[in-house]
């Protein structure tokens, strides 16, 4: 920073000695005596101007690169630091942020609002600084010479500073509205690309493509407003420098006439105001550059800024190795940040959450106690406190009321890596990286060798569908995993858990839209994966169900019934009504089956899950 602005300063310097020099060399080089009419003055001294000129030109010359340079260098710090810390503080924020983010504006506040940041810092904030070097180092000169002329030279500095201070606010209030428009045209685009599907399968492509247009005419004129307020205050600006040329001419003849100023001192003064000419034209892009970072940095640090209601407490410490004893104590909970009892479901990577909408608590009273490697299946109509109870497991959200503990351990009072770093997720929508089935798989521990990632992959029944491939563990899978099947995306999310090693599971055991044999090949994962391991399920299968140790029936927020599979049946409550209303018509479609179940258990212990007669196995295998 102190050598761009050294550099700044000695170009700012060095464009201004020029004049100086000139006005010097006419009045002792070219200087005519007036009554005898023969030149006074010497080619010697022109000599010298010249070699002067051409040194302080070269000078200049590096100057200017140093400042070109550094500026630029000092822009894309700026530009690098801001966009980590963003991420970072995406990285940090809980999912009570990310439920109300739109993607789209956020990824254009972290792109298009840094970007314009950066180039006000290489190119405005370097060209104010060198304005204000050529004003400060003019006036000085000028003063030297004759202060009359100098303070009419001037008098126009404050004109365009009102000029520029009045076009900013204006400014300012537009590029605000501008970048707004940038980050919604991004959320269209964002949700119009992830919708394909639905887009096309509705043939809404019209309608798509007005509800773009009129995003994108409203940035078109909001841009352009900018650009028609820029081109009135850049002539208003040249205009202001004309009339005081004029002035500065009329004034400096005048003071000829009575022998009180010098013609090369005149000419100095005009070559002054001539240099200042494109630095006092430039301030209106400068304006317009300082209003768009103005406005960009706001939305930057409403990001940078944003406090997480989960963070981890002074003096965490790391959940120690233990059973996996989890126990929720009189838990009660709301959303925070959001309106009264609307709340995101179990948050997925994809997509908008769903949420409740009636006004209640969203969960009340809540208390479980899931001892070291049982099965607690959480089942209940939609909007019940499923997924918010699974959410504070891993403290993607931190209760109202009560406690949730993990081995006596209250998980508040450990560190967030170590928390979370002992449960496993696998959820309903699930999520793949753009990279290889290696990395996805190896995502929660990227130090684990080949063979761990191996073993993983068959202990969920896709090794061998992998290998038929021509990649292999290498093959890459596309943005969200969009070469693979849901079957073998769920799989490969099973590996990925499994690798993970968790003492305690959280996974929504939903198999819809796969084959018979795809779904006898996931629930053979799921089962490995939940063998001696403290489960939480958000169950939607018979088997899952049948084989809890205890089930949890969750209605408005509240435990209404508990027990086992056979005891609520007994029971004949809410348990029994959603049985007869779900899960019995699961029980009668297997009886039938059941004499075709060793076939498909067969045929799915090469872990292909292709369901192809033939056993050849499909990277595209379709939902």
């Amino acid at each position: 920073m102190a050598a761009a602005a050294l550099s700044l300063a000695a170009s700012g310097v060095l464009v201004l000695i020029g004049p100086r020099i000139v006005g010097i060399a006419i009045d002792t080089g070219l200087a005519i005596d007036s009554e005898q009419g023969v030149a006074r003055g010497t080619v010697t001294s022109v000599g010298i101007a010249c070699v002067f000129l051409l040194v302080a030109a070269l000078a200049r010359g590096g100057s200017m690169f140093g400042q070109t340079y550094l500026g630029e260098r000092i822009s894309q710090s700026v530009a690098y630091d801001l966009r980590n810390e963003i991420y970072d503080r995406l990285q940090r924020l809980s999912f009570a942020y990310h439920d109300q983010a739109q993607i789209g504006d956020v990824m254009s506040r972290a792109t298009q609002d840094v970007e314009g940041v950066r180039f006000f810092v290489s190119m405005g904030l370097l060209r104010s600084a060198y304005v204000l070097v050529l004003l400060a180092v003019a006036a000085t000169l000028m003063l030297t010479t004759h202060v009359q002329l100098a303070l009419v030279a001037l008098a126009f500095v404050p004109l365009v500073a009102t000029q520029s201070i009045l076009v900013s606010m204006h400014l300012r209030v537009v590029w605000l509205h501008v970048q707004q428009l940038q980050g919604h045209l991004g959320v269209v685009l964002q949700e119009n690309l992830s919708g394909q599907r639905v887009v096309k399968a509705f043939a809404r492509e019209r309608h798509e493509q007005k509800k773009f247009d009129a995003v994108a005419k409203e940035l078109y004129d909001e841009s352009f407003r900018t650009s028609k307020i820029q081109a009135f205050n850049e002539p208003a600006l040249l205009s202001l420098w004309l009339v005081s040329l004029a002035i500065v001419f009329w004034v400096g003849g005048q003071e000829i006439l009575a022998g009180r100023l010098t013609e090369g001192q005149l000419i100095e003064f005009l070559l002054y105001l001539t240099l200042l000419q494109v630095p006092v034209r430039s301030v209106g892009f400068i304006v317009m550059m300082a209003s768009r970072a103005r406005s960009a940095g706001e939305r930057i640090f409403e990001i940078i800024d944003a406090e997480s209601p989960v963070t981890e407490r002074p003096g965490a410490t790391a959940l120690t190795p233990g059973s996996g004893e989890v126990r929720f104590e009189q838990v009660s909970f709301h959303y925070e940040g959001l309106p009264p009892g609307v709340a995101p479901a179990l948050p997925t990577s994809g997509g908008r959450p769903r949420r409740r909408t009636d006004a209640a608590p969203v969960l009340r009273g809540v208390d479980i106690v899931a001892r070291p490697g049982e099965v607690v299946a959480l089942l209940g109509p939609t909007g019940s406190g499923k997924s918010s109870i699974v959410n504070l497991l891993p403290r993607f959200y931190d209760v109202s009321e009560g406690r949730v503990t993990i081995d006596g351990q209250d998980v508040r009072e450990v560190t967030l890596d170590s928390l979370r770093g002992a449960i496993g997720i696998v959820q309903q929508d699930l999520f793949l990286f753009a990279a290889t089935i290696r990395e996805n798989i190896a995502y929660g521990r990227p130090e684990a060798s080949d063979e761990e990632v191996r073993a993983a992959a068959r202990a969920a029944h896709i090794h061998d569908f992998i290998e038929s491939l021509p990649d292999g563990y290498d093959t890459w899978v596309g943005e969200r995993g969009a070469t693979l099947s849901g079957g073998q995306r769920q799989r490969v999310a099973i590996a990925r858990t499994l690798l993970l090693d968790p003492r305690i599971l959280v996974l929504d055991d939903s198999t819809s839209s796969v084959d018979m044999r795809t779904e006898f090949e996931i629930q053979e994962a799921l089962h490995e994966l939940m063998r001696n391991r403290t489960t939480f399920v958000i169950a939607q299968r018979l088997r899952t169900v049948r084989e809890a140790d205890q089930i949890l029936v969750l209605s408005e927020g509240e435990i209404v019934e508990r027990g086992r599979h056979e005891e609520l049946l007994a029971a004949g409550g809410f348990y029994r009504q959603i049985y007869d209303l779900e899960l019995r018509a699961q029980e009668e479609a297997s009886l039938p089956a059941a004499g075709s179940g060793n076939g498909a258990a067969s045929g799915a212990s090469n872990g292909s899950g292709t369901g192809a007669p033939d056993g050849r196995s499909q990277v595209t295998e379709r939902r």
